[in-house]
Parts: structure tokens; sequence; C-alpha cells
């Protein structure tokens, strides 16, 4: 199983969700929708409707960029990054 890294942002609004979660999936849209399926409401914050991933989300299958129709597979790590902007 592949295992998601969070960012630290989501786990106050998700009780029980952990920064690290294995899940099973073959690609990143699978990945969000498992996550989905056990804490309602975390891919809406992580992607829009079409799906597609919200601007300021990046996503990483074993540190190469990542959209939602990249295959993931076992034992490869995604990290889920939030954008930082300011002025």
């Amino acid at each position: 199983m592949p295992e998601l890294r969070l960012p630290l942002t989501l786990l106050p609004l998700f009780p029980g969700l952990e920064r690290d979660v294995e899940v099973d999936a073959t690609t990143v849209a699978d990945a969000l929708a498992s996550l989905d399926e056990r804490w309602p409401g975390l891919r809406d914050r992580l992607c829009e409707p079409g799906p597609v991933l919200r601007p300021h989300i990046r996503v990483f299958v074993d540190r190469r960029p990542a959209q939602l129709d990249t295959p993931v597979a076992a034992g490869q790590r995604v990290d889920v990054l939030t954008a930082i902007s300011g002025g």
C-alpha cells in the first residue's frame, strides 16, 4: 500500500486522522477517495469539483510532481503539501 503524508493543517479538522496514512489505491485520486471514505470531507479540502487539485495543493509521488491520475503502488510515498503564499 502507498503511504500518504498529509499536511499538519488537516489533522485538527478530522478527528483520528494521522499525518502518515496507508491506503489501498492505484492512483492519487483513489488514495484521496479512500481517505474521504474514512474522513468525509477531506477530499474537498484538497480538490475542487472536476475533480482537480486545488491551486494551493501540491502532490508528489516519491518526490516527483504528481496529479490525480498519477499511478501509485505499494511502498511508494505520496506527499500532500500546501503551498505557501504571501507578500
